[in-house]
């Protein structure tokens, strides 16, 4: 038959047309059929639009997703936009204009990007956390919170950039100045709203073990939350020039067994101890000085490794080794940490590589309690097992013996317990920026904090003209003294409104249920839509993302288990990962390396379809790859044979016997590799069986149907077009997925490689069931064989069994 010309631009817009009329991919809250949730992280639509990584992660789940409504499911494959954040105030703030109408275009942009991509999102679910009928819930999440104690303000230091005049993360901040602006960086002092994530850390821990998550994203949520089992220690403090005994300092370890070789304490530069003994510290102005100094440099800068080590002595107040009974320095240095443990540690340089160069440095003493090591080169800590020395009644005994045996000596003491840390801190809640959601909290001064009361959610963002931060680091809002000033819902006096903002993790940590129910106004979802759509069965997405976010998402949602509100503890049955898609050069995409791809530019040369079915080939899902445009051509070469394809068809529901091998075995091949995330080797796959139907020349209608099946979750636009040219039936997606037949699978014979002086020259099929001796026998007599040989005497043949056929001539 003559085949029309293959046209992307004509064809793809005319199947999203259809999809969108059809309302192909809409979900329904009542149906009968099992259900399937399938998620991917809702993007920031920033200014820029989608870039080349988006679809890779996009592409595979709607792959995901068509298939299940092909095997019978009713799929909720939704889109949404975390659209709260920094990037769009600071545009706003530099061309001003108002943020929701910069988040409205950007958020036009992305949606028109990726129904030209044709992903099969059920936009009828459409989320935007800027939108006040979604924030309206997670403020009224937060309340919750704060009624269960879960939500509280308290004072903490943070990094202010004084140009920026707003809040640092630890990692923004390098070499004490911002790292956006090069701005100087303080630390000041300020209170922050803080939620009590530390009260779920065993919680999240234990709900790793129910949920089918990859081996490396469960490590990083447990290496984030560090769960760590040691003891509470006490040591006794002393005036050290009256001997006066003050107040035990408790500190906890995870080696008690190591108690013996503690020389000397260290207490982070914003220990109380400081200012509780000012008057008994007898250099108050250095360790003061040290405190100042330390308070400018981010956490991050404290805690490097590689850093030289600093410190100051507490002169005037010592302390006591509670094993030993001997005195011993207490220091001040950065290295410590107040926000881990109790702000203290006990310092064993025998066998901490951070204790082992601070007392090299400051020539404090080394005692080794675990033998095997060369403490005066280096700290021994491969002591997981060893053997304790110069520790008294723990001489001899094994690590895991001694850990026991003084735990159990200090309990009996009075002077320590076994004592279980979490590396875990709690969440800063607070941005002093307007582009965020309220905090509907008021702040009277006869009642204190007071909750807005629910029925007056959502608290609304005001208009405002100026979005700058203060210059005492406040919000913006807390210049919009109309808005700020209000009555206590309690008493009914005057009162101010919170000023802070939430962060932008709080819409992302709760989008997933909304939508299961995105147009209820009178709960965040209701109970039948909850139970209906329970876990999500699998949700994908970056790395970067699988500990903070995946972690204070599965917070929320253990919460809101716990006060009835969500029927089950954990949000995600399944978690994937994907790698990302770099530049061409091998570095990762950015405007100012200049090696953005935009998808927009693909399609327009190559279609939709070239896009995502090279997205899904260009290599292993997992792992991050370099694009290639000649890749990109390469798959557009795959679907030109594809349309071509329809030059051999012919009439005939079945498979035609010499294919029939070959075709069920790309159903099967296909089927389990989209389930393994195998994008790449199921497109082999289909590859492979194009070539077949070339070589044969002949398409039924049989094997026309099982090769667009197959392909239609990757490529979606072309197949369908193919299918209503020949004239197949319903749509695709409407279609069953095709089902491979197991006794086609086996085979009866197998066709061999010929090799002649070391070269492949032929093929020749034979029996599976042909042992080796009984081919040397006989092959020599076979017709190709004798072919292959051009008439000269067989020396030798070897055959290797369903592998090859080696020629001596």
């Amino acid at each position: 038959m003559t085949v029309p010309e293959y046209s992307p631009r004509v064809i793809e817009p005319k199947w999203q047309r259809r999809w969108s009329q059809a309302r192909a991919f809409e979900a329904s809250n009542d149906s009968d059929r099992p259900k399937f949730f399938a998620l991917v992280e809702f993007p920031y639509p920033s200014g820029e639009g989608l870039h080349a990584g988006h679809p890779r992660p996009y592409t595979a789940m709607d792959i995901v997703a068509r298939k299940r409504r092909m095997q019978g499911y009713n799929v909720l494959f939704p889109m949404g936009w975390d659209a709260f954040g920094l990037p769009t105030e600071n545009y706003a703030i530099k061309h001003r204009v108002h943020p929701r109408v910069v988040t409205q275009r950007n958020i036009s942009r992305f949606r028109k990007q990726c129904q030209s991509i044709g992903f099969s999102f059920d936009w009828t679910r459409e989320v935007d956390t800027t939108d006040p009928n979604y924030y309206r819930w997670t403020q009224w999440i937060f309340l919750q919170l704060y009624k269960r104690g879960l939500a509280y303000k308290s004072e903490m230091p943070i990094n202010y950039c004084t140009s920026c005049k707003v809040g640092l993360a630890n990692e923004e901040v390098v070499g004490g100045v911002c790292e956006r602006c090069g701005g100087e960086v303080v630390r000041r002092i300020k209170k922050q709203w803080m939620l009590k994530i530390t009260a779920y850390a065993q919680t999240l821990l234990d709900g790793l073990d129910t949920v089918d998550f990859l081996d490396k994203i469960k490590a990083q949520q447990r290496n984030w939350i560090g769960r760590s089992e040691g003891a509470g220690v006490d040591f006794q403090l002393l005036d050290d020039t009256t001997g006066e005994a003050l107040e035990p300092l408790r500190v906890f370890t995870t080696r008690p067994d190591t108690l013996f070789g503690a020389t000397y304490m260290v207490v982070a530069p914003e220990h109380p101890l400081i200012d509780d003994y000012a008057n008994r510290i007898t250099n108050l102005e250095a360790v003061r000085g040290y405190r100042d100094a330390s308070s400018r440099k981010s956490d991050f800068e404290r805690t490097e490794i590689a850093k030289d080590k600093t410190g100051v002595p507490i002169e005037g107040v010592a302390a006591v080794n509670p094993a030993t009974g001997k005195r011993i320095p207490i220091w001040a240095s950065d290295y410590v940490m107040m926000g881990y443990g109790t702000g203290a540690i006990m310092a064993v340089p025998a066998h901490d590589e951070r204790d082992w160069e601070f007392a090299r440095r400051f020539d404090l003493p080394i005692v080794e309690v675990v033998a095997g090591g060369d403490i005066q080169s280096a700290a021994y800590t491969d002591v997981e097992d060893g053997e304790l020395v110069n520790s008294g009644f723990l001489d001899g005994l094994r690590v895991p013996d001694a850990k026991r045996k003084i735990t159990a000596w200090l309990v009996e003491r009075g002077l320590g317990e076994p004592k279980v840390q979490y590396k875990l801190r709690d969440w800063v809640f607070s941005r002093q920026r307007y582009w965020g959601e309220p905090i509907p909290i008021v702040d009277c001064p006869r009642c204190g904090l007071v909750p807005l009361p629910e029925d007056q959610l959502p608290l609304l963002l005001p208009e405002a003209d100026n979005y700058l931060p203060t210059d005492t680091g406040e919000s913006p809002l807390a210049a919009m003294t109309d808005w700020v000033n209000t009555t206590c819902p309690c008493c009914g006096g005057p009162a101010k409104r919170e000023t802070d903002t939430m962060p932008q993790w709080a819409g992302s940590s709760w989008y997933f249920l909304r939508y299961m129910d995105p147009h209820n106004d009178d709960e965040f979802a209701s109970k039948k839509a909850l139970d209906y759509w329970g876990m999500v069965d699998w949700y994908n997405g970056g790395m970067e993302h699988t500990t903070l976010h995946l972690l204070y998402s599965r917070f929320w949602h253990h919460f809101l288990y716990d006060i009835g509100a969500a029927p089950y503890a954990e949000p995600y049955a399944k978690r994937t990962s994907h790698g990302m898609i770099l530049g061409a050069n091998g570095e990762k995409m950015s405007k100012s390396r200049g090696n953005v791809v935009n998808p927009d530019d693909v399609i327009a040369e190559f279609g939709a379809d070239t896009l995502r079915m090279y997205e899904m080939f260009l290599g292993a899902f997992d792992q991050a790859i370099p694009w290639s445009t000649q890749g990109v051509a390469g798959c557009r070469r795959f679907l030109d044979r594809v349309w071509r394809v329809q030059q051999f068809a012919v009439s005939g529901e079945g498979i035609p016997e010499k294919i029939r091998a070959e075709v069920h075995g790309c159903v099967k091949k296909v089927t389990e590799d989209i389930e393994r995330m195998k994008f790449n080797t199921a497109i082999a796959s289909m590859m492979t069986l194009v070539n077949v139907i070339y070589t044969e020349g002949v398409a039924t209608r049989g094997t026309l149907r099982t090769l667009l099946a197959l392909l239609n979750p990757f490529a979606p636009h072309i197949t369908e077009e193919i299918w209503e040219l020949q004239g197949l039936g319903e749509p695709i997606y409407a279609q069953p997925w095709p089902k491979w037949d197991p006794a086609a699978l086996v085979r009866d014979e197998i066709e061999i490689a010929v090799q002649v002086g070391g070269k492949v020259r032929g093929r020749v099929t034979l029996p599976l069931s042909l042992s080796k001796d009984e081919a040397e026998r006989t092959l020599p007599d076979h017709p190709e064989i004798q072919r292959l040989a051009s008439g000269r005497p067989i020396r030798k043949l070897i055959y290797v069994p369903g592998k090859i056929v080696n020629l001596v001539l």
